[in-house]
């Protein structure tokens, strides 16, 4: 994972590659938990748990900032004590190298909190 943190996004543009399957289980592997879902578009989907809803909404906004300063935005599913959250890279309809660097940093913020 040590490697994903210390890439940037980069702009993702339509044509852009796609991470091939066999890639995907090498990324998988560095990161703590994420699953690759196929269901309509391939993504990564993890649910982060927490204490309460003010520690949900604080990770959801440390993640918002996350997903602002990389100029990669997911998908957020909030709820008392979980919050969801789905990468995948829209303009190419899945799982680009930005996704797999925005989810090791996600959990690097999650093991701050």
């Amino acid at each position: 994972m040590t490697d994903l943190l210390k890439k940037k996004c980069t702009a993702c543009e339509v044509g852009a590659p796609l991470v091939s399957k066999e890639d995907q289980i090498l990324l998988l592997k560095d990161l703590d938990g994420w699953e690759i879902d196929n269901l309509n578009v391939t993504k990564l989907v993890k649910l982060f748990k927490l204490s309460n809803y003010q520690e949900s909404i604080r990770f959801t906004n440390l993640i918002a900032e996350l997903a602002e300063l990389e100029d990669h935005h997911p998908k957020i599913i909030l709820k008392w004590g979980q919050v969801g959250i789905e990468w995948w890279s829209h303009k190419i309809k899945g799982l680009h190298m930005n996704d797999f660097i925005c989810a090791a940093k996600s959990d690097e913020i999650y093991k701050k909190i």
